[in-house]
């Protein structure tokens, strides 16, 4: 069961409150709150969320410069499984740019025009869940936008559809044209938010991916495959019956059940003392 999490008001309330205003013009105009969270396809000169740390400070506009490269909006030599890795890994490695990251990710899927992009963002959301959790005062807010995303995938397409028209209508002779798309090239937007949704309750109190080994791309890959196909071991319970019962409907006993029995006597097990005896 989804408790329902903070109200849209008390999100507004937050953002007026954590964000770093940015702004624009020679005159320095402070952006609108809904402009700093509608999809941007500049680079940042200042982080998202008010911090004092200088490391965070820097390390926060190269950051977004990577979720633009891994959403297809910014053009980069590395691949995006390399280009995950090395967010993820700079997130793992220093916890204060967790929340940006995660901010900046929550930004740039907001009124985002182009559906790749779109969808490569909650990608890459799903994926950094995998491995670090929000800070305790930003999650309600993660969980408030996450959760207002469990069933828009009509929503989502209506949006587009508007922002597109008025675009046109704006500015017919742009200089810089963006691919448009409003067709589906994947997975519903819902598909990713329900996803992050679970992983989101899970990390939250397993605390992420620990030990001192960093990130590898094998991770990275298990992380992403694991948003269509969850693994048997390693997912809740709760996961793996809803699997079985889209998979398996017919089945009398719990899958991982008989899949880890299957395992124990392919590897010899009932011969070996101390599983069975």
């Amino acid at each position: 069961t989804l408790r329902k999490p903070i109200s849209q008001s008390s999100m507004a309330d937050w953002a007026s409150k954590n964000l770093n205003m940015h702004t624009q013009g020679i005159f320095r105009r402070r952006i609108s709150i809904a402009n700093m969270l509608s999809w941007n396809g500049s680079s940042i000169k200042k982080p998202m969320l008010i911090t004092s740390n200088r490391t965070i400070k820097k390390e926060a506009c190269e950051m977004f410069k990577l979720v633009q490269s891994y959403m297809g909006d910014r053009q980069t030599r590395m691949d995006r499984n390399h280009v995950a890795l090395v967010t993820v890994t700079k997130c793992w490695s220093m916890q204060g740019l967790r929340d940006e990251l995660y901010i900046q990710l929550i930004r740039q899927t907001t009124d985002n025009t182009c559906y790749r992009s779109l969808a490569w963002g909650w990608e890459l959301m799903a994926i950094s869940l995998a491995f670090f959790s929000p800070s305790p005062k930003f999650q309600s807010y993660l969980e408030g936008y996450i959760y207002r995303h469990l069933d828009s995938d009509e929503n989502i397409a209506q949006r587009i559809k508007e922002l597109v028209d008025l675009k046109i209508k704006k500015n017919s002779k742009s200089r810089k044209k963006r691919k448009q798309n409003t067709e589906d090239e994947g997975l519903p937007i819902s598909t990713y938010a329900k996803y992050c949704y679970r992983r989101l309750q899970k990390v939250a109190v397993t605390g992420g991916k620990k030990g001192l080994r960093k990130p590898t791309v094998e991770e990275i890959t298990h992380a992403r495959n694991a948003i269509v196909t969850p693994s048997l071991f390693g997912s809740s319970l709760e996961e793996i019956m809803l699997r079985q019962q889209n998979m398996f409907p017919g089945n009398k006993l719990p899958w991982v059940q008989t899949q880890l029995s299957q395992q124990v006597l392919a590897l010899g097990g009932e011969q070996t003392e101390g599983i069975f005896r």
